[in-house]
């Protein structure tokens, strides 16, 4: 069995010598379109952000190559942050909500017919 610190990391930056911080790609391993295109759309809310995209390298490969494009040389770790954090919030609001509707579902359900 692998140790922990055998494991590939779930997050890779990849930036080219001498390039600016405004304009990176990270791969992200074990992830698809899934996280891919939910991600892509929460970035590009950000005004700061002047490109976002990602391919998926090849089908048998469960990783995605996110690039991220920033106006002005911002850091483009900044926005991959947020949108990661964006996401999170709304999936939470989308679980909570959910489970609300169920428990309303459930608590009719126990209740008599008239």
């Amino acid at each position: 069995m692998a140790e922990e610190s055998d494991k590939k990391p779930k997050l890779e930056v990849v930036q080219a010598d001498g390039a600016d911080e405004g304009c990176v790609t990270f791969v992200m391993h074990d992830e698809d379109h899934t996280l891919g295109n939910s991600l892509r759309y929460m970035i590009m809310k950000n005004l700061d952000v002047e490109f976002c995209g990602y391919t998926i390298t090849h089908p048998s490969e469960s990783k995605i190559n996110f690039r991220i494009q920033t106006r002005g040389g911002s850091p483009a770790v900044e926005p991959l942050r947020k949108g990661l954090n964006d996401l999170h919030e709304v999936c939470q609001h989308v679980l909570n909500t959910f489970q609300a509707r169920v428990n309303e579902f459930k608590e009719r359900q126990d209740q008599p017919m008239e």
